[in-house]
């Protein structure tokens, strides 16, 4: 392969991904994505002696490391919100996200039960996650996880399970099931710390820990 056609295979490569960082709903993602594009972009500027590329490139790097640097030192506040399962705005929100919670959950279909327990996530006051479980003795049944698009960094979840764990055990929980509803959905279950069983349902344990809200 003569050198100009490896040159242009890594231009081709930082397009690509650049291309790529911009079809992604997790702005964390998008930019550590873009970040890796600017690098092949900053390679083929110093391969080719293109100094505008590397520069360019070179000013967008920066930008993204600052930018990513700022979302990991801002500290976001959580909490949880229950509300009642007939709950108009529940029914709107449900409304709203109907698509994108079927591409993880194809089978969630919204049945209102004064028996389940249905929680907003709150992320610096805005619901980013919803849960709606169903306590059957000491598990309760998973309906719905779910998380919208853009907050997707697994940190609502986290706040779910291990900060506010105790919110389900003072309600009798002390292990959560669910079946799995898409392969994105599965990936997320054993990202959590979820365990397939024999019956081919994952489970989890809720650990010991007093309920806070999150900073």
């Amino acid at each position: 392969m003569e050198p100009s056609q490896f040159y242009e295979l890594i231009g081709y490569a930082g397009s690509l991904l650049v291309a790529f960082s911009l079809s992604m709903k997790s702005l964390q993602r998008l930019r550590i994505v873009n970040m890796i594009g600017a690098l092949f972009f900053i390679l083929y500027g110093v391969l080719i002696g293109a100094l505008p590329v590397v520069l360019l490139n070179g000013l967008t790097l920066f930008l993204n490391a600052y930018n990513l640097w700022r979302m990991w030192q801002k500290q976001d506040y959580f909490t949880l919100m229950q509300v009642r399962a007939d709950s108009a705005y529940l029914k709107r929100f449900l409304e709203f996200y109907r698509r994108e919670i079927s591409e993880f959950i194809p089978t969630y279909q919204f049945k209102p039960d004064d028996q389940q327990v249905v929680v907003f996530i709150l992320r610096n006051m805005m619901p980013v996650g919803l849960v709606v479980v169903k306590p059957e003795g000491e598990e309760a049944r998973i309906f719905l996880d779910f998380v919208i698009p853009g907050y997707r960094d697994f940190r609502a979840g986290r706040f779910l399970l291990e900060e506010s764990a105790e919110f389900y055990r003072q309600q009798g929980i002390h292990r959560l099931s669910t079946a799995s509803g898409s392969v994105k959905h599965e990936t997320y279950l054993k990202r959590m710390g979820f365990h397939i069983e024999a019956d081919g349902r994952y489970y989890y344990e809720l650990p010991t820990r007093l309920i806070r809200e999150h900073l």
